[in-house]
C-alpha cells in the first residue's frame, strides 16, 4: 500500500509539468558554438536565446518561453500572440476585454 501511495504521489507531481516543453541537447567537448536548427543560426556556448517558436534557449537546449492558460471564464477564448511570446485571453464577443486567468501551465 505504501509503494502505491508513493507511486500515485510522484505522477501526482509530474503531471503538471508535463505541460511545459523542453528539449534536451548533449553539447559535445570542445565545442564552441552550437546550432539553432529552427532558425538556422549558430550561437557561441554559454550564450542564451529567444528563437522564432518562442523557445529560450542555451546549448543545452530549449524550452517554451510562455505559460499555456487552463481554466478562465467559459465566455473568453485564448489566442497565441507570436510577437509577444504569450497567451492573451479575452471576451469571445470582444477581443478589447480582457479576461481573467485562473491557472495556467508551462513556464
Amino acid at each position: 500500500m505504501r509503494g502505491y501511495l508513493s507511486l500515485a504521489f510522484v505522477v501526482c507531481a509530474l503531471l503538471p509539468m508535463s505541460y511545459g516543453f523542453c528539449s534536451v541537447r548533449e553539447p559535445m567537448p570542445g565545442e564552441t558554438q552550437c546550432y539553432d536548427e529552427v532558425d538556422n543560426k549558430w550561437h557561441p556556448v554559454g550564450s542564451n536565446w529567444r528563437n522564432s517558436e518562442c523557445m529560450d534557449c542555451t546549448c543545452d537546449g530549449c524550452c517554451t518561453a510562455y505559460s499555456i492558460p487552463r481554466q478562465f471564464p467559459d465566455d473568453c477564448v485564448s489566442v497565441f500572440d507570436k510577437v509577444a511570446c504569450e497567451y492573451k485571453v479575452h471576451k469571445r464577443d470582444d477581443p478589447s476585454v480582457e479576461c481573467p486567468i485562473f491557472g495556467s501551465v508551462g513556464k
